[in-house]
């Protein structure tokens, strides 16, 4: 699990490898990642919009950006968090990814940027 603290937001992600997705014989690998969202700060805060850097083991990389996760702008009060899965598809069997989202606080207004933590995705054959 990656684990990263950006103005009291927590963002914690867990990935897995989808086998039953993915056909290696046609360069296609199916990641799966969870991902917690925890409002640790004394503000109401929404989140907005997300920024994907994805790079595969072969040096491709992708940029990803977009409103909201999921097709959600969920709003977290003080101690709250918001949960979702989603999946990435690389054409190695190795990659890597990390982003931001933009967040809101909704008592002023202020926006600032989440890190999302660098996470790797490894086809779990390949590990031995």
């Amino acid at each position: 699990m990656e684990i990263f603290t950006t103005n009291g937001i927590t963002v914690r992600v867990e990935t897995q490898y989808m086998p039953f997705h993915s056909n290696p014989r046609q360069s296609k690998f199916i990641f799966g990642y969870h991902i917690t969202i925890e409002n640790g700060s004394t503000h109401t805060v929404q989140l907005l919009r997300r920024h994907w850097v994805i790079n595969d083991s072969d040096g491709q990389v992708r940029e990803v950006e977009g409103e909201g996760v999921i097709g959600l702008q969920p709003v977290l009060s003080p101690g709250e968090s918001h949960a979702y899965d989603s999946y990435c598809d690389l054409s190695t069997e190795f990659g890597k990814m990390s982003g931001t989202y933009l967040m809101m606080r909704l008592d002023n207004e202020t926006l600032f940027e989440v890190t999302i933590p660098e996470f790797r995705m490894a086809a779990p054959f390949k590990l031995n």
